[in-house]
């Protein structure tokens, strides 16, 4: 920092310690301190869909990963008990389906997911840091106002026998207040049109995840359904009745009632 930005940096802090003692006047901007409140919510939420955007492919992506290991259990599980069983025959079609599944999503999900989806919110997040670095050298620029503006009103208030103090302070009173509206309107009117633009910008993404999330799920649905062939056809009635909890439980009471398993 040059000397020139370090003094005023000094002088900054000054006026902001004499005016939380109340002996320079803050200005107090309610229609810029409304816009801002609305673009940090947006600001917020933005960073906050990002992070969830990218926990959900995550998610994803973990679950079939996760899916592809319990299949492959199942399936030595089963073979290694009779591999010309329904159950063997079920759990190999069960890890065939997974592998596809995973395959698909990497090929066809994964890509189009960062292409659609976390690019375009890693570039409106890009966009926060330079709107924030506006908004601190606005607030910089209205405290040389307030400053500015204090040293006037003392001039006026205790004329001074030299009669260049008067000219200089309305000079940088006016320079002050100049440079200061110019950044505080540019903000006032750019930062409503900045969160207009949210939803036009966040539609594509919006609709291309609703889209690979049904792709996702229907794609699923198809190789699940595939693998329910092995299944005796009377299997979904029993379980929509409730009977395959019964059957369940009453092989449970079987594994209690050997030696090994019982309790002393």
């Amino acid at each position: 920092m040059s000397w020139t930005g370090f003094k005023k940096s000094l002088n900054r802090a000054g006026t902001t310690v004499l005016q939380k003692t109340g002996q320079i006047e803050r200005t107090i901007d309610r229609e810029f301190a409304d816009e801002e409140s609305k673009y940090r919510a947006f600001e917020k939420e933005c960073q906050a869909l990002q992070r969830d955007a990218k926990q959900y492919q995550d998610a994803m992506r973990s679950m079939t990963i996760t899916q592809a290991r319990l299949a492959e259990t199942l399936e030595t599980f089963y073979g290694a008990a009779d591999r010309t069983s329904d159950g063997a025959m079920a759990s190999h079609a069960f890890k065939s389906a997974v592998e596809e599944l995973d395959g698909g999503i990497q090929r066809e999900l994964e890509g189009p997911y960062r292409t659609t989806i976390m690019e375009p919110l890693g570039k409106m997040n890009a966009y926060f840091p330079v709107v924030n670095e506006h908004i601190t050298k606005r607030n910089k620029k209205l405290l040389d106002f307030d400053a500015a503006r204090s040293k006037l009103r003392k001039v006026i208030d205790k004329p001074s026998e030299d009669p260049t103090k008067l000219p200089k302070a309305q000079q940088e009173h006016d320079d002050a207040k100049e440079v200061f509206e110019l950044m505080n309107d540019q903000l006032i009117s750019e930062l409503p049109q900045l969160l207009d633009l949210r939803i036009p910008y966040f539609d594509p993404s919006f609709e291309a995840m609703i889209r690979m999330q049904c792709k996702f799920a229907e794609e699923g649905y198809e190789k699940m359904s595939a693998v329910q062939r092995y299944f005796a056809d009377n299997v979904r009635d029993d379980y929509a009745a409730g009977q395959l909890d019964a059957q369940v439980e009453a092989v449970l009471q079987e594994m209690r009632e050997l030696s090994i398993c019982g309790a002393n």
